[in-house]
């Protein structure tokens, strides 16, 4: 059906292509670029179809352009890095292609990330009649389209939305994050923020021995401890979803994997700004990503399973009820399919699944899109199909 062009040879961008090559209905051409050509050569050889793969400096909206006019793609995904979101979308805007990515922009210099600056590209892109899709991962992504079908079928306003993450997997390593350690530990390291009340109320970040935490009863893995994140998708729905009162976003994290963050805090070495040592500037959280498992690395050794929802309490016909939407995820399973960890499975059939949409052109528009202000139902529909079936049950209101 179409030419797609996918950015990003990581644990991701690996889900995504082997996902995409599995559809050449759908997709009928793809290119995989990265920077790494070998990561995009060992993912070639993963997929099912044959795929094209080249080399680009992603950092650089010229050498995107260069690719894009060579290949000629309907669609750019991009699962590179934050960083590269702007420079990927100028090329977009240049050549007229339709843009989806995973993850809002974050600027290098400072662990802090909004929509902000990809909102700004709204008038261009509806000028140039092209399409920007933001956060079509999980979460964001699944979860803001939950919401969206919460809202479409279940309630005529939500007024509390409870975003829960679990991860009650085992990697089998002392300390290791399940995606790029660079964004994962600048991601969890920020002071949270959640809405209420119509205003942004802050907290104390989870190293904090005053940060907001719960235990969090999740289905087929049980109680977890839960903490308190801001997270983008939260910036989004707060704009999108009617009646809302609060929204907040909770994250499971183990108390081995927070004892390794603060020492690693308490050393300096979760710093972004960047130190002399021997005479060369050294950023010591990029240092640390070098020495840290590549999460790709830990997919074949990993056991248990992601829990991911959404709880909602809101009204219907007058009266108020709660609802809980969520997947559970099997990392085992995962592997068997596209040797892949969960984590990484779930981005990256949400992003398979939007991509989809906007290629067959049940998803379309001019100008940039979050997940929820597009039709819920063909994506429910069709990422149950793809591997992540979804379960709506009765649930009680979170406090």
């Amino acid at each position: 059906m179409g030419r797609v062009l996918i950015i990003g040879a990581g644990g991701v961008g690996s889900v995504v292509t082997q996902k995409c090559a599995q559809l050449p209905e759908v997709f009928s051409d793809i290119i995989l670029a990265s920077r790494n050509l070998d990561k995009c050569k060992k993912i070639q050889e993963m997929c099912k179809h044959p795929i094209q793969v080249a080399q680009v400096d992603a950092d650089k909206a010229s050498n995107v352009v260069t690719l894009i006019k060579k290949f000629e793609p309907e669609l750019v995904i991009n699962v590179a890095l934050p960083y590269q979101d702007l420079s990927i979308m100028d090329a977009c805007l240049e050549t007229g292609v339709n843009y989806l990515d995973t993850a809002n922009y974050e600027p290098p210099e400072v662990a802090h990330f909004e929509y902000s600056w990809q909102w700004a590209y709204q008038k261009r892109y509806q000028e140039a009649g092209i399409m920007a899709l933001l956060g079509c991962g999980f979460d964001p992504g699944a979860s803001n389209v939950y919401c969206a079908y919460a809202q479409k079928h279940y309630f005529d306003s939500i007024h509390y939305i409870d975003i829960v993450d679990c991860n009650a997997g085992s990697h089998g390593h002392p300390f290791a994050t399940n995606f790029n350690p660079e964004i994962n530990i600048r991601e969890v390291t920020q002071i949270v923020r959640h809405w209420t009340n119509g205003k942004w109320v802050e907290s104390p970040a989870i190293l904090d021995p005053k940060t907001v935490h719960m235990s969090f009863n999740y289905p087929e893995v049980g109680p977890k401890e839960s903490y308190m994140l801001f997270h983008e998708e939260l910036e989004s729905l707060v704009r999108n979803i009617k009646g809302l009162k609060r929204i907040r976003f909770w994250m499971t994290f183990s108390e081995n994997y927070l004892n390794h963050l603060r020492v690693l805090q308490n050393v300096g070495m979760t710093r972004i700004d960047p130190v002399k040592y021997e005479g060369h500037d050294v950023i010591p959280l990029k240092f640390l990503k070098s020495v840290l498992p590549d999460p790709a690395s830990l997919a074949p050794n990993y056991t248990g399973k992601t829990v991911i929802g959404c709880v909602f309490t809101g009204i219907k016909g007058g009266k108020e009820k709660t609802n809980f939407i969520y997947n559970v995820c099997d990392h085992a399973e995962c592997y068997k399919e596209v040797k892949a960890q969960a984590v990484s499975y779930t981005t990256g059939v949400g992003t398979m699944t939007g991509a989809m949409l906007m290629m067959k052109k049940i998803w379309k528009g001019a100008g940039v899109f979050n997940m929820e202000q597009l039709d819920p139902d063909p994506y429910m529909d069709n990422i149950a199909k793809y591997g992540l079936p979804w379960t709506t049950v009765d649930w009680k209101k979170m406090p």
